[in-house]
């Protein structure tokens, strides 16, 4: 007796288990990309942790920049985790935006070493280091959503230039306020002149 050769698929049958084995695919990539991600916070949160640690040994203001530091970090490898598993136009802004703030808080404790003068430049210098990040990040958000040149990217694009315009002539004015005399006078006339404030 010969043996039965099996019969064969039909087309509906074929398409069925195709698809059976599609989502068991998919579903096993899903589960490795969660485990994935779990894996990337929780080093993450490793690597926050001992930052944290070593900056118990300093004193003062380095004890303070240093866990600034960490925290920055420890917030930017949070969005750079969500960007990388939820990748998306927003995702990759708010990794731009953790940047921004991160970097804006650290050299507002950096300030923390100077006095007087000093002090309200470095902090002036900080704010129009991130208020021009900001307006980059908005203004790349806009020609992205609405094209380069939208009304509203043009909108975005003045608003920006005005933005990043007056925090700079806020913290000219503040270099200019620790001169004294007609120095001060010269400084403020110039940077009225630079910034379009006459």
């Amino acid at each position: 007796m010969k043996p039965r050769r099996p019969l064969p698929l039909r087309p509906l049958a074929a398409g069925l288990l195709l698809a059976a084995c599609a989502l068991a695919g998919a579903a096993n990539a899903a589960s490795l990309a969660k485990d994935e991600y779990r894996l990337d916070h929780d080093r993450a949160q490793a690597a926050y942790r001992l930052q944290w640690d070593s900056c118990r040994k300093l004193q003062g203001n380095a004890k303070d920049t240093c866990k600034v530091e960490a925290r920055g970090r420890f917030q930017l490898a949070k969005a750079q985790i969500e960007a990388k598993y939820k990748q998306s136009p927003a995702n990759e802004d708010r990794v731009k935006l953790a940047q921004a703030d991160a970097d804006y808080r650290l050299a507002l404790e950096k300030c923390g070493d100077l006095r007087g003068k000093a002090r309200d430049v470095c902090k002036a210098d900080a704010k129009a280091a991130s208020v021009a990040a900001h307006s980059e990040i908005r203004l790349s958000r806009v020609a992205v959503d609405k094209g380069i040149y939208s009304r509203q990217a043009i909108e975005q694009r003045d608003d920006a230039r005005e933005d990043k315009a007056d925090a700079l002539y806020d913290a000219a004015k503040e270099r200019c306020g620790a001169l004294a005399g007609d120095a001060r006078d010269a400084c403020l006339r110039d940077a009225k002149r630079k910034f379009r404030r006459l």
